[in-house]
């Protein structure tokens, strides 16, 4: 047995699955840098590994709160299906020293790129299902996010809670513009501006548009807390 058939092996333990069809694995495993005529990268894998990771997650949350309402539902899986939360299940397997990468890729940092781990978590889960059917990718997420699951809460992301803050008040939408984008494609920094009409301008910074966005918002919202004679009255 090959050093590279121990390493899936190794994660296929770690899975906690037998593959019948190893390839499968090796394909959620091999990003696009490395992938060939023979052998594809996980990107068909990531795209079935998000419907099924979306799916098994609303069945755990109706199961798990039943009396909650349908926007609650929404607010719990929207923050357990996000990339951020997919690379955390990918730090806590170790998934980033499996990626079959190209040398150039390799290099770079990518088995530490944020985007890139979330994105191979979806294609393992995409690989469990066609390998075994729903059973064995739905032992792995109630696994995986088990913890995440008990910890969720149906809070409203900050961007929501600022619009509604507007709302109001009827004042226009926040308004939101990426000012600068620098760092390598594998880690890249995203300056972002709020703005809502009679307040400061709040400028906020994170590794994804979306996430600088969110801080941004929570920034401005924090302000209008400190300062809640802001547009009342």
């Amino acid at each position: 047995m090959s050093g590279a058939d121990d390493r899936l092996d190794l994660l296929a333990e770690r899975l906690g699955h037998r593959f019948a069809r190893p390839e499968l694995l090796r394909e959620a495993l091999t990003h696009a840098s490395a992938g060939t005529a023979a052998a594809r990268d996980y990107q068909r894998l990531e795209f079935l590994g998000d419907r099924v990771l979306g799916l098994v997650i609303a069945d755990l949350l109706l199961r798990r709160h039943p009396e909650e309402n349908e926007g609650a539902l929404a607010r719990r899986h929207v923050a357990l299906v996000r990339a951020e939360t997919l690379a955390e299940v990918a730090d806590g397997i170790g998934l980033g020293a499996f990626l079959i990468l190209s040398s150039g890729e390799d290099g770079s940092g990518a088995r530490s790129n944020r985007g890139l781990l979330a994105d191979a978590c979806e294609a393992l889960i995409g690989a469990l299902y066609l390998d075994g059917g729903l059973p064995p990718a739905e032992r792995f997420i109630e696994a995986q996010w088990s913890q995440l699951l008990a910890a969720s809460v149906p809070e409203r992301d900050a961007k929501t809670a600022l619009q509604e803050w507007a709302q109001g008040r009827s004042l226009p939408l926040p308004d939101y513009t990426v000012l600068e984008r620098i760092g390598p494609d594998h880690a890249p920094v995203f300056t972002v501006e709020v703005r809502v009409e009679g307040l400061p301008p709040v400028r906020a910074e994170g590794p994804s548009k979306r996430i600088a966005e969110q801080s941004a918002a929570a920034m401005l919202l924090e302000a209008t807390r400190a300062h809640p004679e802001a547009h009342d009255g």
